[in-house]
């Protein structure tokens, strides 16, 4: 599959920029996808330099970069730690991680991550995982799938949905994209159409992948791996991600609360190098308008570990 289909990665200059790349370092993009970034980071890289690019999807190993300085991980970023160690790094100079969903999945009906085409009701990134959007819907309560809407698409009329979801199962199983559609579209707010048939999918997507807890454990390997003065690039696309990241990156916990020491002295790991995140310029948006909802916070690892 041609990698300009594949992916258009976003903020990618300033994803670069942020990561202050250093010719001998050694690197990981964590979310490798179509490859945009690692290429970036590889052009960057002297000789001696290194990259390993993390993907849990195995169709991503088809746009596996040919360099000896480059190693494919067929891994979720969750474990980031095992899969150095094991390759015998103990610390990083710079993480990359672009929390978005890759074109190749929207695009492919067969996955079950877009509304906008008839699919099965997938949405696994790794196939080889027993948990799809159909059996979620097929086999969670009222109270499940009402939790669900409401923590990871955050919409009101959640139980509202799921009790109609439940309705509809009972009739007939729900394992399509097309059924999944007609059974909910009278809970949709025909104004807000695409943007809740979208947090519908979102949150489907996020429970069958565990998203949010595998965010959690790359953000808390990430901090015992990267080396001191080392770089932290990541783009995330809705607010539950970012709450997380922006957390994470100012206290070194999720909770944002800064620890100290006797002394008043900030115990934060990391050094925060955007006040604010980074989202795309108009002229980024009118050629990739998927990259809209792009954020990008960077920070850098304390001297002391």
């Amino acid at each position: 599959m041609p990698i300009e289909t594949y992916h258009i990665p976003a903020l990618l200059k300033e994803s670069i920029n942020g990561l202050d790349i250093k010719p001998e370092g050694i690197y990981a993009d964590v979310t490798f996808g179509g490859g945009g970034h690692s290429r970036a980071i590889m052009s960057a890289l002297g000789p001696e330099g290194r990259l390993y690019g993390f993907d849990q999807d195995i169709d991503a190993q088809a746009n596996s970069i040919n360099d000896s300085r480059f190693t494919f991980v067929y891994s979720n970023f969750r474990f980031l730690r095992n899969f150095m160690l094991y390759y015998g790094v103990e610390h990083l100079d710079g993480i990359m991680a672009d929390l978005g969903v890759s074109f190749h999945h929207f695009d492919s009906p067969d996955r079950g991550f877009s509304f906008r085409a008839d699919g099965p009701l997938d949405m696994r990134m790794n196939r080889n995982a027993t948990l799809t959007a159909a059996k979620i819907i097929d086999e969670y309560t009222v109270d499940q799938l009402t939790q669900l809407f409401r923590l990871y698409g955050e919409l009101r009329q959640s139980r509202q949905i799921a009790q109609t979801i439940e309705k509809a199962r009972r009739q007939a199983p729900i394992t399509s994209t097309a059924r999944l559609l007609d059974v909910i579209r009278p809970c949709i707010d025909p104004k807000h159409e695409k943007k809740e048939l979208a947090q519908v999918f979102q949150a489907l997507r996020i429970e069958v992948n565990d998203e949010m807890d595998a965010l959690r454990q790359f953000l808390e390997q990430a901090l015992l791996t990267l080396k001191p003065g080392g770089r932290l690039c990541v783009i995330t696309y809705h607010s539950l991600e970012d709450r997380l990241v922006k957390n994470f990156m100012r206290s070194g916990n999720f909770d944002g609360k800064i620890e100290t020491d006797f002394y008043g002295r900030s115990l934060a790991p990391f050094r925060l190098l955007t006040s604010k995140p980074v989202s795309p310029g108009q002229d980024e948006v009118d050629r990739n308008p998927r990259s809209r909802s792009a954020k990008l916070r960077i920070a850098q690892r304390s001297e002391k570990i």
